[in-house]
């Protein structure tokens, strides 16, 4: 079966290019070119994967990927923008971004960072001291991708859940950021490291009621992963 890719560019002359190029490829292709379709379109095709233009008529990608990750938290988002301020970068990591590529931007370069965004979402979670973990007040269902602090639920994304088994695994260790990149990621890019970032403060906001556990900055370095 193939993937499924919902494309969504208004620049039509180059739209046409790259869908015809990842159909080639053996992927299927869904292309939308108004902002204000794209969320019927999703809905209705259920992509693998959607990769959308951030300047878009009527709706922004930012405001699109908002929208699809208030129904769908698991399937990855790549955005292609011209925009080069570092904000607007962090701005869609923070929207749940999987990926973020300037243009122009080679076709390769397109497919290896689908490529990678579908593989990691397709491994496996690693079981870590069976299916729960005892995180001071909290506990974290792997399986689930589920962290409870006795009064209420919060679901994790897969790479959020991702990145606390790695943090919690190297517990009380000094954590190479690079090492953690390559683990949550596959690369340690410039874009996936302000990623990781916005996921690290996301993971710091969810423990926070409890003064026990802290995530440790080494700035240059990595982290440390400390629950006292």
């Amino acid at each position: 079966m193939s993937v499924k890719i919902l494309y969504v560019e208004d620049e039509l002359f180059l739209g046409k290019i790259v869908k015809e190029t990842l159909e080639l490829r053996g992927f299927e292709v869904v292309m939308e070119s108004d902002g204000a379709d794209v969320m019927k379109s999703f809905e209705k095709n259920q992509p693998d994967i959607c990769v959308l233009d951030v300047m878009l008529p009527n709706r922004s990608g930012f405001e699109i990927a908002e929208d699809i990750r208030k129904i769908n938290d698991d399937v990855p988002v790549i955005f292609l923008t011209a925009k080069t301020q570092t904000e607007d970068v962090v701005l869609g990591f923070k929207l749940g971004a999987n990926d973020y590529i300037r243009k122009p931007f080679s076709m390769e370069e397109l497919i290896v960072r689908i490529e990678n965004a579908l593989r990691l979402k397709k491994e496996d979670p690693v079981i870590l001291e069976g299916d729960t973990i005892n995180l001071g007040k909290y506990l974290f269902h792997v399986n689930k991708q589920v962290l409870h602090n006795g009064t209420e639920e919060r679901k994790l994304s897969y790479r959020e859940s991702e990145l606390l088994k790695y943090l919690y695994r190297h517990r009380d260790q000094t954590i190479d950021r690079r090492d953690l990149l390559n683990h949550i990621w596959g690369n340690d890019s410039f874009f996936n490291s302000r990623n990781l970032d916005v996921y690290i403060t996301k993971i710091r906001g969810y423990l926070k009621d409890d003064p026990s556990i802290e995530i440790i900055t080494f700035k240059g370095v990595g982290y440390r992963f400390v629950t006292n």
